[in-house]
């Protein structure tokens, strides 16, 4: 297994909750009850992706700080492109 793999695996172990609260604007809360969305899933799956595009952000900042260099000890090497 390779380090990388290892990392993505740990991301998706189930871990505790914890309850927080937020507040949204009344007519948009009023909104998503009417179109029976779950404002806590929803809310979850945001916070999620948000985390998701800030540790890309900082991985790619670290790769353009410290480039991976090619290593005969990998037999892969991945680099990030720019978007």
């Amino acid at each position: 297994m390779h380090a990388r793999d290892a990392v993505i695996s740990c991301y998706h172990v189930v871990m505790a909750s914890t309850r927080t609260t937020f507040t949204i604007d009344r007519a948009l809360a009023e909104r998503a009850r009417l179109l029976k969305i779950n404002v806590s899933a929803a809310a979850r799956e945001g916070v999620e992706a948000a985390v998701r595009a800030a540790m890309a952000r900082v991985d790619r900042d670290a790769y353009r700080r410290q480039p991976e260099r090619p290593d005969p000890f990998w037999s892969e090497v991945e680099a990030w492109t720019e978007e």
